[in-house]
């Protein structure tokens, strides 16, 4: 089964939908409160410098590099120009976590969703990759690896012997924030020209 019709198939689920929705909401009123009580003095805090990391990570790498098993993704677009990979990412936590400096850091968890934007292609039909994702920060670049079941194992097992256990409830519940997402649509409708 392609990738498409594995997508259209999740896509016509409304209980994931409901899912979606319930879970997107409580993501953005989570952002509010915290935000709400303070800014941050720097421009860039810890947190934000990990996201800017993982997006420019996941958008520099071929999507092959992002492992999905079965994803066939056209590496060239027909003009022979490579389409852009576009991607919004959520941080769920690092490794080691007392660490204040992105240098510190050596792994993260969280989640991705990236768009391959192929010149006039909506968003809608567009190839996707998405999924909780490991970053080994040690490595230069920083590498990949996404949670995917295998035939012997299903997926919810699998993230469960990825994820340390207090990120666990969270990869299986939690995606892009609202902000996350808007921004994640802007920058492909832009790529893709539409």
């Amino acid at each position: 089964m392609g990738y498409r019709e594995s997508f259209a198939r999740w896509y016509r689920n409304r209980f994931v939908w409901v899912a979606v929705v319930l879970l997107a909401a409580s993501a953005g009123a989570a952002v509010l409160v915290t935000r709400s009580g303070s800014e941050a003095a720097e421009p860039a805090d810890l947190q934000e410098q990990i996201l800017a990391r993982m997006r420019t990570t996941l958008e520099q790498a071929d999507p092959g590099e992002h492992h999905h098993a079965g994803q066939a993704v056209e590496q060239v677009a027909a003009d022979g120009e490579k389409p852009a990979v576009i991607c919004g990412v959520r941080v769920y936590g690092y490794e080691p976590a007392e660490v204040t400096a992105l240098t510190d850091v050596q792994t993260v968890y969280g989640f991705h969703l990236c768009g391959v934007a192929e010149r006039d292609y909506p968003w809608d039909v567009a190839v996707k990759l998405a999924g909780p994702v490991i970053m080994d920060m040690t490595a230069d670049p920083p590498g990949i690896e996404v949670v995917e079941a295998t035939e012997g194992v299903m997926f919810v097992d699998r993230l469960r012997e990825m994820f340390p256990d207090k990120y666990e409830e969270l990869a299986l519940k939690e995606a892009l924030t609202d902000a996350e997402m808007a921004d994640l649509r802007r920058r492909y409708d832009a790529a893709a020209g539409v």
